[in-house]
């Protein structure tokens, strides 16, 4: 399988690697997981959907999930920040942990689960706000309301998600006029305005051209310095270049779960090597 073949054009200003990235050793405080999910089933009535899955997530690295439509992988990512509970007739064992929280525990305020945990959907979703109010509505929503508070977090968050530079002068425009990859960028934006200890991205640049999904990598690149960053995707070569690890899921089981390296190059199961060389899927 060809890995990579996309290129940036030589003005673009990326610096993401289009190859499979070597893997790269924790550092010293990166060696605990952030995430740990231990025999999780989940059910929506008779249909069961995720089976006994267990694996650990690393801190602040970017963990990619791959796998057929309809294997689980965008289930399992809602249950990190308990979007499930929206759903009627879900049914939920097993147990999850970030930082040593039960997430699903009767005691866990699930406000603080999603405050802690961010959310960044396969369609960008800005509000029909300005671009700085979307960017501050998370803040707004848990009471904060000082002006210089708002505008210190706005700058910081529009820099962190590489849109300040293209908007800073029109903060007070609608954010529903931006691009498509400007749009993805803002979500991310108000995704950390709030300060969140990981962040989850589901298909993150399915409705993106190549050079706004390239941004978004890059981005990603970059985030997982201070972020635990999980994405789903169904590009390969995405998670070859933006991931540190990748779990490949089948029919709602957790088939191999290594890092990306390691799983492109020399995947340790036969359904693995089946799937990431195009012989299904």
């Amino acid at each position: 399988m060809s890995q990579g073949t996309t290129k940036a054009p030589p003005d673009s200003g990326l610096r993401i690697r289009t190859e499979v990235k070597a893997a790269v050793a924790p550092a010293a405080d990166k060696g605990e997981p952030d995430i740990t999910i231990d025999a999780v089933n989940l059910s929506y009535g008779d249909n069961h959907v995720l089976h006994d899955i267990t694996m650990a997530i690393d801190d602040r690295r970017v963990t990619a999930f791959i796998g057929p439509s309809g294997c689980g992988k965008s289930t399992l990512l809602r249950c990190l920040n308990r979007m499930n509970d929206l759903i009627d007739n879900v049914r939920i064992t097993g147990k999850i942990t970030v930082k040593g929280l039960d997430i699903n525990a009767a005691t866990t305020d699930v406000i603080e689960v999603r405050r802690r945990i961010g959310m960044v959907f396969q369609k960008s979703n800005p509000f029909p706000k300005s671009i700085y109010e979307n960017v501050v509505y998370g803040l707004r929503i848990a009471g904060i309301n000082d002006k210089a508070t708002l505008d210190e977090a706005c700058e910081r968050s529009l820099k962190g998600a590489a849109l300040w530079e293209e908007v800073k002068d029109r903060l007070d425009e609608s954010g529903l006029g931006l691009s498509g990859g400007q749009m993805q960028r803002l979500c991310i934006a108000r995704a950390i305005a709030v300060e969140p200890e990981v962040i989850l991205m589901d298909e993150p640049c399915s409705a993106l051209d190549p050079i706004a999904t390239l941004k978004i990598e890059e981005l990603i690149y970059g985030l997982k310095d201070k972020y635990t960053i999980v994405i789903v995707t169904h590009n390969l070569q995405q998670a070859a270049r933006v991931s540190d690890k990748t779990a490949f899921f089948w029919l709602g089981r957790l088939v191999e779960y290594s890092p990306t390296a390691d799983m492109f190059t020399k995947p340790g199961d036969k359904l693995t090597e089946d799937y990431i060389t195009g012989r299904f899927g």
